[in-house]
């Protein structure tokens, strides 16, 4: 990564507003393995948009068997 690379994080609480899902639902998630990848630092969760527009984009369905070509 470059000097000049930004790399924006979001917290959990940014990403259940984003995702208008609850907190304890991100936090389960997580336990099982479900959702973006996530940084944990020092007992804090961030989450990287990059990884958070990833995951956007894996989930797009056009219907609920067909999943939409990226």
């Amino acid at each position: 990564m470059q000097a000049s690379e930004t790399v924006t994080h979001i917290s959990q609480s940014q990403l259940a507003d984003r995702w208008q899902l609850s907190e304890a639902t991100l936090e389960r998630w997580r336990s099982e393995g479900i959702g973006p990848v996530y940084l944990k630092l020092r007992g804090q969760v961030r989450y990287r948009l990059e990884d958070i527009h990833a995951f956007e984009e894996e989930s797009m369905r056009a219907s609920t068997s067909k999943a939409v070509a990226a």
